[in-house]
């Protein structure tokens, strides 16, 4: 049974998919001359994060941020702000490119441009989440080459694993606590609506409740243009205040894959 830090019953970490203008570039370079699009992103930096760094503050969460190279270059002063803060800066790209579209040559200076960029603005980066959350065959071994302990991609698990072929350590995610499939709005078509804070509310709480049950690790996934909205900050302040009242270990990424790089293999409470 997978035992927690400090006695906690299951762990937790909030993380934020810092795209910004990044996210409508590496879709579609043509972006670059719509403003409009832009702005989306741009709210992120911008508003959104002053916005959750004060929340995370007040309620006493140090949380992960997973950055796009170019993002970073753009808004340096936004990444300072989160390493000041002391939450964890993790790498996302260079630009929003999946790995999956890049031969090995194009995605090793992908990563190692986005390393570059997070380090040299004081980013300790451990971490890899790719802009798709998906894999080339030469993701891997780019990763154990560069020195990354860990990868938060993959959708196989509730509790983080070291993965059988690789010294990483997978930090799994999920599409149903990730704010896009609910927020995101189809604007080009109009064919996905945006979903109220309470609907999401009712899709998140009881999954997170499940995986408290089970003792695993409820890994949020948010984006500052998206959950920075004033709502929607209302609404992750009612999911950090419920992971701490049902008694999660609230840490960031790279804390939650050294424990199971120490305690590991982790396994779930069934039957108990």
């Amino acid at each position: 049974m997978t035992t927690w830090p400090d006695g906690k019953s299951y762990a937790a970490t909030v993380s934020f998919d810092f795209d910004a203008e990044e996210v409508w570039l590496g879709e579609n370079p043509a972006n670059a001359s719509a403003p409009g699009v832009l702005s989306q992103g741009a709210y992120g930096p911008k508003v959104g994060v002053p916005l959750i760094l004060d929340l995370l503050e007040r309620r006493g969460v140090r949380a992960t941020f997973y950055v796009c190279g170019k993002d970073a270059l753009r808004h340096p002063q936004a990444v300072r702000d989160i390493i000041a803060a002391r939450h964890e800066v993790a790498h996302h790209g260079h630009s929003h490119t999946s790995p999956t579209t890049l031969s090995p040559e194009e995605e090793r200076e992908e990563l190692y441009a986005g390393l570059e960029a997070l380090r040299d603005l004081g980013g300790e980066v451990v971490g890899y989440r790719s802009p798709s959350w998906d894999f080339s065959s030469s993701t891997l071994d780019l990763l154990v080459e560069a020195g990354f302990a860990y990868s938060s991609n993959l959708l196989d698990h509730i509790l983080p694993y070291r993965h059988t072929t690789h010294d990483l350590i997978e930090v799994p995610v999920s599409w149903i606590l990730d704010d896009a499939p609910h927020f995101w709005f189809a604007n080009d078509t109009w064919e996905k609506t945006i979903r109220s804070p309470r609907e999401v509310l009712d899709v998140w709480l009881p999954e997170i409740d499940g995986i408290a049950r089970l003792g695993g690790h409820v890994m949020i996934t948010t984006h500052p243009m998206l959950s920075g909205r004033p709502s929607r900050l209302a609404m992750l302040e009612t999911v950090i205040a419920h992971l701490q009242e049902t008694g999660a270990w609230i840490a960031p990424t790279h804390e939650i894959a050294a424990h199971a790089r120490a305690h590991g293999p982790l396994e779930l409470r069934i039957g108990a």
